[in-house]
C-alpha cells in the first residue's frame, strides 16, 4: 500500500488553523448544533457532526481545555458523476499534534463506513494519513481503482509500483454492507445512459 505519501504540514500551522477554526465555529453556533456521535469512545472528547451539501463534517473538540483537538471532512468527488456521488467520499483530517495516535482519526472512518460510505482516498498523503488507512485495511476490504473521466475502473487489490505511482490511481476503502461485485456492479451501471440503467440496482 504505497501510494503517493509526499504531504507534510508543520505542527504550528496545524494548530493555528485549529484555533481560528474552533472560533469561527463558535461564533457561528455550528459547534453546539451539530449532532453528538460517537459517544463516549474517547473520554473527554466530543465528536460532532454536521452535514452541509452532503458533505460530512466531524468536529472532535475537546471540552474541558476548550480548543479544537481536529476535524475531518468527508469530501464529495468532482471526479466522479452523480450516481457514483450518493456513496462515496473522499476524507481529509487535520488534527493537532497532541491529539495523534490516540484512535481519534480512527473512530472517525470507522463511523463513516459503519454509515456505509466507501471512502476514496487522495492523490497523496500525509505519512499520518497513509497508516491510518493501513491499518483500517486489515478490518476493511480496500481496492485500488483508476479515476478518471467520471468513471472508477478496479484494479485490484495489488498492483505495481508504476501503477501505485500514477496520480490517477487510488485506494477505495468499502463501508458497510458494500461489497467488490455490487460495487462492480454499481459502477458499470453509473457509466451507462440514465435511460439504460436500471435505478433499483444501485446501492440505497
Amino acid at each position: 500500500m504505497e501510494l503517493r505519501v509526499d504531504v507534510q504540514l508543520g505542527p504550528g500551522e496545524v494548530d493555528d488553523e485549529l484555533k481560528s477554526l474552533h472560533a469561527r465555529l463558535e461564533r457561528s453556533g455550528l459547534l453546539k448544533n451539530g449532532t453528538s456521535i460517537i459517544k463516549n469512545q474517547i473520554p473527554d472528547l466530543i465528536f460532532r457532526h454536521r452535514e452541509a451539501d452532503g458533505e460530512h463534517y466531524i468536529y472532535v473538540e475537546d471540552v474541558a481545555r476548550g480548543c479544537l483537538a481536529g476535524y475531518t471532512v468527508f469530501n464529495r468527488l468532482i471526479e466522479v458523476n452523480r450516481r457514483l456521488d450518493r456513496f462515496v467520499r473522499a476524507p481529509h483530517s487535520k488534527y493537532a499534534g497532541e491529539y495523534q495516535r490516540r484512535g481519534i482519526a480512527t473512530a472517525v472512518y470507522e463511523w463513516a463506513l459503519g454509515q456505509g460510505f466507501c471512502l476514496i482516498s487522495g492523490a497523496r498523503q500525509s505519512q499520518g494519513a497513509h497508516a491510518l488507512w493501513q491499518s483500517l485495511a486489515m478490518r476493511h476490504r480496500l481496492e485500488y481503482i483508476d479515476v478518471r473521466d467520471k468513471r472508477i475502473n478496479f484494479l485490484g487489490s495489488q498492483v505495481d509500483q508504476a501503477t501505485r505511482d500514477n496520480l490517477q490511481t487510488r485506494m477505495l476503502m468499502l463501508g458497510r454492507g458494500r461489497d467488490v461485485d455490487s460495487w462492480r456492479r454499481t459502477v458499470s451501471l453509473a457509466g451507462r445512459s440514465v435511460s439504460n440503467a436500471n435505478p433499483s440496482s444501485f446501492f440505497a
